[in-house]
């Protein structure tokens, strides 16, 4: 079980990057634009189950590594730390041409749209990367299961992320379009979503390694 401490750091910086629209929040918030708030928050919802399914594997996983050989479970933290530092710096150098782009979508029934939006999160490999790179620089080994650590701090996640993805949804429908148009906005949060990840994985790779 993580420590409280730890629980409130990773909580802070998973809601610091949550609140910066990505694709995902770009695709509900062109949803709710495009067919209402009720199909955001479906859209929302089906986003936070197939991230679910991402945590648990990343639970399975990780654990079996670390379970395999600490040292494998060390070089994975660090290989995560410059995977975030990496995302940070492609992040803060991106420009206009790396802007997400939406068409309208087309309107359909609630069931399809939460089918759409299971089938987006639980296969976009970038999710499984991100969590595969972000969970295990929370877990302390000599708090217990690394497992059962991955997993709390999995699902502590997919709920901010639903939260945060929801309160999107809710506003769609005033928000949506100027920021997708803001230019502005766009390249504040770029700026805010790098620095967040850069300094993470410096974080990380400059802690002891007993962390």
């Amino acid at each position: 079980m993580p420590e409280p401490s730890t629980l409130v750091v990773f909580a802070t910086a998973a809601l610091a990057l949550l609140v910066v629209p990505g694709p995902a929040v770009i695709y509900i918030v062109t949803r709710g634009i495009h067919q209402g708030r009720r199909a955001a928050l479906v859209s929302a919802w089906a986003v936070g189950l197939g991230s679910m399914v991402h945590a648990v594997a990343a639970s399975l996983g990780l654990s079996a590594l670390l379970m395999s050989s600490a040292l494998v479970f060390s070089v994975v933290k660090y290989v995560g730390a410059a995977y975030l530092i990496y995302l940070g710096i492609r992040t803060l150098l991106a420009r206009g041409e790396d802007t997400v782009l939406v068409v309208a979508p087309a309107l359909r029934s609630l069931w399809h749209v939460f089918r759409q939006g299971l089938v987006i999160s639980v296969l976009n490999p970038k999710t499984a990367l991100f969590f595969i790179a972000f969970l295990p620089q929370f877990v302390d080994p000599s708090r217990g299961s690394a497992s059962v650590q991955i997993l709390i701090l999995g699902v502590v996640l997919v709920a901010l992320g639903v939260c945060t993805d929801s309160a999107y949804a809710l506003l769609s429908g005033s928000l949506g379009g100027w920021l997708r148009r803001s230019a502005s906005f766009q390249r504040r949060q770029r700026r805010f979503s790098g620095g967040v990840y850069v300094a993470l994985g410096a974080t990380t790779a400059l802690a002891d390694g007993g962390s």
